[in-house]
């Protein structure tokens, strides 16, 4: 018997995953994802991606790119994975920064259920939810 203290409600209102990909809330990786290696579903935040994977002008003349930072990303993240036993990580990547010089981010990952409660993962900074 599946009796929920919620079965009785109707519900108002939801957001879901691929809502928040649409309004580009959460950005979808997936196919970059999987060509690193990652099996499941991955989205990045808009801050993760706007601060770290799009590299202003001057870092694209230094031939950064958002292929190559967000490769980075991704590889770092798959390693870090790889050795963890929790659906809550935080991991390190270096960038270069506007400055030209290496800086070291982090950053905190969560796999969790999806819209069809399958196992998605989001990157995103360490104080956003």
């Amino acid at each position: 018997m599946n009796n929920s203290f919620f079965d009785d409600f109707d519900l108002v209102y939801s957001y879901t995953r691929k809502d928040a990909i649409e309004d580009g809330v959460l950005v979808d990786v997936s196919s970059t994802a999987k060509e690193a290696g990652i099996n499941f579903p991955v989205a990045l935040t808009s801050t993760v991606w706007e601060l770290y994977v799009v590299p202003s002008d001057s870092l694209e003349d230094s031939g950064q790119s958002v292929a190559g930072r967000l490769w980075d990303l991704l590889w770092m993240f798959r390693n870090y994975a790889l050795r963890s036993n929790s659906s809550l990580m935080h991991f390190n990547c270096l960038f270069l920064n506007s400055t030209r010089h290496l800086e070291e981010v982090r950053f905190k990952a969560l796999c969790g259920p999806g819209d069809n409660h399958e196992p998605v993962i989001t990157i995103m900074m360490p104080w956003e939810d």
